[in-house]
């Protein structure tokens, strides 16, 4: 893991008191790098980038700096593990000028209303190619913290998740021209990277019209058979719930919504995908029956019924998904699929969301999963171990009964 030299510590004339408060700290510091000659400055830019680049040497997916709880160390994600990888060591001033001289003007003023910030950074490799990175700079005790994602620019083939062919069916527009799917799990658990898949999937296979609403734009789809927009929220839209609503007038067949986040973004994604167009979107949910439960429970009480039977109407698909440590070192996609069967859809109409996770695991024919019989599948095949098979099970009595460890 090569790094570019680091920069002068030009940042030790600043002196500024620790109880300067944060929006003055940053005042003061975006002055000082405006004083600063463009030599400087891309110095700064370049060692940062250096670090990024060192995410490819180590297969890193994830790096974190700055902020007291970094302890002035960088921190990289390996394979699920987060841990400091080099013994030197930063002081806060410095990381500090190194993540806002990543940021505009603007993104900085938004950085001090909003105090966190979502945005895409891209660097060139040395082949000229463009590597992506997902990042969000925020408060952290009085000084900033970054976490970078790096955006996997390979899309994984479809056939590679193994869907049912009844499953394949539901997620392409050749096939059902509406409804709504959804992909949930924790953060990290590769939701974008089914989600690429898909809309790969039918960029190469249909001849359609697809609009990404992202916070931010990760990877960015080249149009092959579909043209493909993308739209990033807070630069080209206000919002999710805006860009969906804006894309009704653009002529959309999939309109893929970055995340439902809030009770009017739900709403609205019901809405249009009651109107006849197939929608994409993410929960962090760990599981089908939970990511039901939590797009009603996110409404008003007294709109809850109206909700629920909407739902009921669109839903088509929930995959719900974790990475799980393989036994290679690496770590491999558990998923639970639930289909909006009729009997399904009379459950969440009817509110008996707890018979749901029986219709799933009875559901294997048309191509249903719960996450405990993907679990057992990848421990029979010697994938995961059988302590990983049970710690990430949603449902421990039943992956303990399917391992038959009762016995």
């Amino acid at each position: 893991m090569v790094l570019q030299t680091r920069p002068a510590p030009v940042w030790e004339s600043l002196n500024i008191p620790f109880h300067v408060p944060i929006d003055n700290r940053i005042e003061l510091y975006q002055e000082f790098l405006g004083r600063q000659n463009d030599s400087i400055r891309q110095q700064m830019r370049t060692y940062m980038e250096s670090l990024l680049l060192a995410m490819l040497d180590i297969e890193a997916s994830d790096i974190d700096m700055g902020g007291s709880g970094c302890s002035g160390y960088v921190w990289y994600r390996i394979h699920g593990d987060k841990k400091p990888v080099r013994e030197e060591t930063y002081d806060l001033a410095e990381t500090d000028l190194y993540l806002l001289n990543l940021l505009t003007d603007r993104q900085i003023e938004k950085l001090l209303h909003e105090h966190s910030i979502d945005f895409s950074y891209s660097i060139i490799l040395e082949n000229g190619r463009e590597q992506r990175f997902r990042a969000t700079i925020y408060k952290d005790l009085n000084h900033i913290a970054l976490n970078m994602r790096k955006i996997n620019e390979e899309i994984r083939p479809f056939k590679s998740f193994g869907f049912h062919p009844e499953v394949a069916r539901a997620l392409s527009l050749n096939y059902i021209k509406y409804g709504l799917t959804l992909v949930t799990g924790i953060t990290g658990s590769g939701k974008s990277s089914t989600l690429d898949a898909i809309i790969d999937a039918n960029n190469r296979t249909c001849d359609a019209h697809i609009v990404i609403i992202a916070s931010p734009v990760e990877l960015v789809h080249k149009s092959k058979r579909c043209i493909v927009r993308h739209r990033e929220v807070g630069r080209d839209v206000r919002s999710f719930r805006h860009g969906a609503v804006e894309s009704l007038r653009q002529d959309p067949d999939i309109i893929m919504i970055g995340e439902l986040r809030d009770e009017e973004t739900i709403k609205t994604a019901l809405e249009i995908t009651d109107s006849g167009h197939k929608i994409f979107s993410t929960l962090h949910t760990a599981s089908a029956t939970e990511s039901i439960d939590r797009i009603i429970g996110e409404v008003n009480v007294n709109q809850q019924e109206r909700v629920r039977n909407r739902l009921a109407d669109v839903l088509t698909c929930v995959i719900s998904q974790k990475l799980v440590p393989s036994t290679d070192g690496k770590r491999v996609l558990a998923k639970e699929v639930l289909l909006a069967t009729p009997s399904v859809k009379a459950a969440i109409r009817n509110n008996n969301l707890g018979e749901i996770y029986q219709m799933i695991n009875e559901g294997g024919a048309i191509g249903m999963v719960t996450l405990e019989q993907d679990l057992k599948r990848l421990y029979l095949e010697r994938k995961i171990t059988l302590e990983n098979a049970k710690g990430y099970a949603n449902n421990k009595t039943r992956i303990r009964e399917l391992l038959n460890l009762d016995a």
